[in-house]
């Protein structure tokens, strides 16, 4: 299955050290906290795919209590190694972001799935992970996560895109694109333009993982029936975007979205 490949490629030891070192936040999760600074003191935090403890430290200080979940065994030990000393009390969790039978219904007050944690598991247990998420958090809570935008790699799939006044550039794309291209056999230009989501293999961990990917308007329509008050920001620059067409037009390869739990 999709998710257990991705599973066993999030165990290996090189990527549990790549994300062990991560340090800073992205300029989208700094813009959430300043949004939320004078409420978080007061706020129950679950951080899902927590990593190795990329978030933890500048969140930890913030909440008033804070459980941090994710599902490879080898990334919760290495987020207690990096943290156990700076934060004795810190709360670190094996979980599931598809079943958090764990935790009861009306938990939390803000719930974090940060770095496209959503993307690496199927349609349907997506469906089933927005679920648990609504379930777990309080009424008026705040869900934030980030996902990669499909319309961000529509160019990748068009091989005149990748060309260049510099030889050497045009080469180097090409090649990229010819992995592109052959880790995705069956998915072209003209099949990208025509959905909504696709699942893909990236560059991410040397093409290792399969990656959702899925445009704003159709990310929004999925979170609708379970959150209110949608609002998408750029990775990058931590704006707004505040229209479909600024969506539609960001080439950020992957967007954020801030919502509260109906």
């Amino acid at each position: 299955m999709i998710n257990d490949k991705n599973l066993k490629t999030y165990s290996t030891s090189d990527v549990v050290n790549y994300y062990q070192y991560l340090q800073q936040l992205q300029p989208a999760e700094e813009t959430i906290i300043k949004l939320l600074k004078n409420k978080l003191s007061n706020m129950r935090m679950l951080d899902l795919g927590v990593g190795g403890g990329r978030t933890t430290k500048h969140f930890f200080p913030l909440v008033q209590d804070y459980i941090g979940v994710d599902y490879s065994v080898d990334m919760i030990d290495a987020c207690q190694k990096r943290l156990s000393q700076s934060y004795p009390s810190i709360k670190l969790r094996l979980g599931d972001a598809r079943n958090l039978s764990q935790f009861e219904d009306n938990s939390f007050d803000f719930i974090l799935f940060s770095f496209n944690g959503l993307d690496y598991i199927s349609h349907e247990d997506r469906l089933k992970a927005l679920q648990e998420i609504s379930r777990v958090g309080k009424s008026g809570g705040y869900f934030f996560f980030s996902s990669h935008h499909l319309q961000a790699i529509e160019k990748a799939f068009e091989w005149q895109h990748h060309l260049s006044f510099n030889p050497f550039k045009t080469y180097v794309n090409l090649i990229m694109f010819a992995f592109l291209r052959g880790f995705n056999a069956s998915i072209n230009y003209p099949t990208i333009k025509e959905n909504n989501y696709a699942l893909l293999r990236d560059e991410s961990h040397n093409f290792r993982l399969q990656t959702y990917y899925i445009r704003a308007s159709e990310q929004i329509k999925q979170l609708e029936p379970l959150f209110t008050d949608i609002k998408v920001y750029s990775w990058k620059t931590g704006l707004e975007l505040t229209t479909n067409n600024k969506m539609i037009d960001c080439s950020d390869m992957w967007l954020y979205y801030f919502c509260r739990i109906k």
